[in-house]
C-alpha cells in the first residue's frame, strides 16, 4: 500500500468545507493519494463506437453496464455526465461520482474545425444535484484542448470550474489534450509536460493526459517530465484504446513506478468486456494503483484465481 502524506488542501478551499474536500479526496483515492478513475464519459464523446461492435462484449450495449461495473468493483471514482447519473444513480448510491462538466462528440474532425468543448452545466447545478440526490458527488472534470484556436475559452472555463469546485469541497480533474491544427504531434513528451503544467497553473488536483510517445524511447520514462511539470497536481494517464490485459497492466505499473504517475483513467480497457471480466479488470488495475501490487499479482486477480 503506498504511503500517503496528509492531504495538502489548496488555499482556495474555504475553511468551512476543508473537511468535505479532504473527505472527497480520500474517498476517490481510497486514502492512498492515487486515483483509479473509471471513465464513462465516452458515451457522449465517442457516441456508440466504443460500446457496440464485433470486438465489444454485448454487455456494453446498455449504459447500465457502466454502473454495474462501478458498483461491483473496487474503483476510486466513476466519471460520467450528470444526465446519466440522474437516470441511474438512484440504484447505485454507493458509487463515488465525478461529474464531467463539458463534452463534445468526435464527429467534427480537426481538419474541419479546431476542437471546442464548452460547459454543459453550471457548478451551482452540480452542487444542487449533490444536495438533492444525496449521491456521493465527490469530484468534477473538464476537458481542455490545448493548442486549439478556442483554447482561451476552455482555459477560462476550466479556471472557473476549479475555483468554484474547491469552494464547494469538490476535487477536480482536468482532461488536457493538445489538439488542433497548430498541434503537429499530440503525444509529444514536451508538449504533454506543458499540458500537465497548465493544469497546475489552473490549480487542479489531478490532470489526465495521454501517455507520451517518442520513437525509440520508453513512454514511462518520457512521462517523468510531465509529472515534474505538474508539481502538486497529480498526473494520471488515459487508458487509450483496448489492448491486451498484460500489456495494459505493465504500462500502468511503469507509468506509476517509472514515470511518477498517481494512477490511471481507464474506460475502454474495462467496459468493453463482459461484466464479470470488467470487474476483474477493475480490481487488477486498482491493485496496482492503490496497493502497489506487482503486474503478476494483478494478472492473477484478472484471471480470477
Amino acid at each position: 500500500m503506498p504511503k500517503t502524506a496528509e492531504v495538502k488542501v489548496p488555499l482556495d478551499v474555504p475553511a468551512d468545507v476543508r473537511d468535505t474536500y479532504i473527505a472527497n479526496y480520500n474517498l476517490i483515492t481510497r486514502n492512498t493519494g492515487r486515483l483509479m478513475l473509471f471513465a464513462g464519459d465516452q458515451k457522449l464523446e465517442h457516441l456508440n463506437d466504443d460500446f457496440y461492435g464485433d470486438d465489444i462484449h454485448g454487455d456494453d450495449a446498455d449504459p447500465e453496464h457502466l454502473f454495474k461495473i462501478a458498483s461491483q468493483s473496487r474503483i476510486g471514482v466513476f466519471a460520467t455526465q450528470l444526465g446519466l447519473i440522474a437516470r441511474y444513480g438512484m440504484d447505485y448510491p454507493e458509487i463515488p461520482y465525478l461529474v464531467k462538466i463539458n463534452s463534445k462528440t468526435h464527429l467534427v474532425k480537426t481538419a474541419q474545425k479546431d476542437p471546442f468543448s464548452t460547459g454543459l452545466y453550471k457548478m451551482k447545478q452540480i452542487v444542487q444535484f449533490r444536495e438533492e440526490s444525496g449521491l456521493k458527488i465527490a469530484a468534477v472534470g473538464y476537458t481542455i484542448y490545448l493548442g486549439s484556436e478556442f483554447e482561451d475559452e476552455m482555459l477560462a472555463q476550466a479556471a472557473q470550474v476549479v475555483h468554484k469546485a474547491h469552494k464547494h469541497g469538490l476535487v477536480t480533474v482536468l482532461w488536457i489534450y493538445p489538439r488542433g491544427t497548430a498541434v503537429k504531434d499530440e503525444k509529444d513528451p514536451h508538449l504533454i509536460a506543458g499540458a500537465a503544467g497548465a493544469a497546475a497553473v489552473l490549480g487542479s488536483d489531478f490532470v489526465k493526459v495521454n501517455a507520451p510517445k517518442k520513437e525509440g524511447a520508453s513512454s514511462a520514462a518520457l512521462l517523468v517530465e510531465a509529472t515534474k511539470a505538474a508539481g502538486r497536481t497529480r498526473v494520471v494517464c488515459a487508458g487509450g484504446s483496448t489492448v491486451d490485459a498484460k500489456k495494459f497492466l505493465q504500462q500502468l505499473y511503469d507509468q506509476i513506478h517509472t514515470g511518477g504517475a498517481a494512477g490511471n483513467a481507464t474506460g475502454r480497457n474495462i467496459h468493453q468486456k463482459s461484466l464479470a471480466e470488467a470487474v476483474r479488470m477493475c480490481n487488477a488495475i486498482s491493485a496496482i494503483t492503490m496497493d502497489d501490487a506487482t503486474v503478476e499479482a494483478a494478472l492473477t486477480i484478472y484471471a480470477g484465481e
